[in-house]
Formats: structure tokens, C-alpha cells, sequence
């Protein structure tokens, strides 16, 4: 296990919330508790699945957890928590691409389950990626929050914590497209597919475990609504206060706005 430094600890719900100092602190912490998490389940049933969260918020992170020496990767099931409709697997923003460069070429999972955007059946491919999934249970979930409240890309407008399906086809928010501009992953809002296929909220929900890396003052808003707001679809986050076993991990900046 890596050694990180001790954070503000505040709870929310079932929530529990760490706040440290620095982005490079958060990732090493929340990498740490994955390690320990993903090691645990090998340990007691052979393997571990998780689902991998993609985008900037997450870098730190899975920057740090591939560094961990032990982590027993061989025996680790990976999925994702969406991806654009009709995108290639090559394009430079495919989530696909971003789990293979920076998980599966580096430390070679046992198994990695792709969610494939560009399938020719749309529908086809969310009943395969759907049977995967509910295959076994899932021990972790990476879960980030979008700048308007998201999980995974469970807008506000089309969050369901009723949910009844695993996967569903979804139409991105404009302010959902903005943050994938803003972060450099597209020339501009117009230029992001309008649709993806994402993980639902209740299927979420059914992780064992989640760890949700939320740094940087462009997250501050979200992280409050998500954490002292109403629990409610219209910031999707919100339910992270409902799971039995969250930890949301904050740097100084994202943590700004909390009632402290």
C-alpha cells in the first residue's frame, strides 16, 4: 500500500469526503484506496471488476494506481462508463483509445470489456455490453462529476435513479459537450457528438465500492449542489450520498465552495 497524506475528512450522507491539499495528493490517496479495494476482492474471490471512469478529473488517478507496485492486475476484469455513438475506437477522443494508452498497454488486465460507440447495431451492442456487466457483481466504480452535476454521461435532463435498464443510448447537454471542449478533447462544443451510450445511474449504483476523483475550482459548483443540494436528478451526483460505500476525493480548489 502507498503512503499518502492525511486529509480533511467530512461526511455527507453515506458519503465520506476527503479534502487535500494538491490534485497530485487526491490522485495518490484515491489510488491507494483502489489498490487496496481491487487487491481485497482477488484476494477473496479471485478476481475484481471495476469500471473505469475517463477524462481530465481522472488522470491523477489512474496516473498514480498503474505506478503501484502488487496491484494484481492479471486478475482484474475493466469496463467503461460510456462512450460517443458512432465513434472509432482510433479517433483521439474515443474513451476506448484513452483506457487502452493509459490502462491496457500499461499494466495489461486480465480483461478489458470495450463499449463499442460505432457498433453497427446500436441496440445490438447495448444488450452485449449490458449481459456483461450484470455477469457478476462489480466491486469498484470510478466515478467522476461533470461541471453540470453528471455521472458517466447521466445528464441532468435524462438522469433516472429508477432506472430499469444497465446501458442506455443517451443526447448529450450542451453544457455536457462544453466541459469535453473545454477540456481540450474537441476543437470546440460543435464539433462533440451529440450522443453516447453511458451506464445508468441505479447500475452505478451496484458497484460495491466507489471512488470519485473531483479536483479543480471548475468542479466546486457541482461538487456543493452534489454534496449539500437537494438529492435529485437535477444534479445527478447527488446520489453518491445514497451509496453504502463512497469516498469523494477533493483538492483545495474543488472543495472552495463546501459549508466548512
Amino acid at each position: 500500500m502507498t503512503t499518502v497524506e492525511q486529509p480533511a475528512t467530512l461526511e455527507y450522507g453515506t458519503a465520506r469526503v476527503r479534502i487535500y491539499p494538491s490534485r497530485e495528493a487526491l490522485g495518490a490517496a484515491a489510488a491507494a484506496d483502489a489498490d487496496g479495494i481491487i487487491t481485497h476482492a482477488v484476494r477473496e474471490r479471485g478476481r475484481a471488476r471495476i469500471i473505469v471512469a475517463t477524462g481530465n478529473s481522472q488522470l491523477g488517478l489512474i496516473h498514480a494506481l498503474v505506478k503501484i507496485p502488487g496491484v494484481p492486475w492479471r486478475s482484474v476484469e475493466v469496463f467503461h462508463l460510456d462512450e460517443y455513438v458512432g465513434m472509432p475506437d482510433t479517433h483521439p477522443s474515443s474513451f476506448r483509445l484513452w483506457i487502452k494508452r493509459r490502462i491496457e498497454d500499461v499494466v495489461h488486465p486480465g480483461t478489458i470489456q470495450y463499449m463499442r460507440g460505432d457498433a453497427p447495431d446500436v441496440d445490438a451492442e447495448i444488450e452485449r455490453y449490458t449481459a456483461l456487466l450484470n455477469a457478476a457483481p462489480l466491486d469498484l466504480a470510478f466515478v467522476g462529476f461533470g461541471e453540470n452535476g453528471h455521472i458517466a454521461f447521466n445528464d441532468p435532463h435524462v438522469a433516472d435513479f429508477a432506472d430499469p435498464v444497465t446501458i442506455k443510448r443517451v443526447v448529450m447537454d450542451d453544457a455536457s459537450r462544453s466541459q469535453q471542449a473545454g477540456e481540450g478533447h474537441f476543437d470546440s462544443p460543435a464539433s462533440v457528438p451529440h450522443e453516447a451510450l453511458t451506464v445508468t445511474c441505479p447500475a452505478l449504483m451496484r458497484a460495491s465500492s466507489w471512488i470519485c476523483a473531483v479536483p479543480e475550482l471548475r468542479k466546486a459548483q457541482a461538487v456543493r449542489n452534489a454534496l449539500e443540494g437537494p438529492i435529485a436528478t437535477t444534479c445527478p451526483s447527488s446520489i453518491v450520498r445514497r451509496h453504502p460505500n463512497a469516498t469523494v476525493y477533493l483538492d483545495e480548489e474543488s472543495a472552495t465552495l463546501l459549508l466548512r
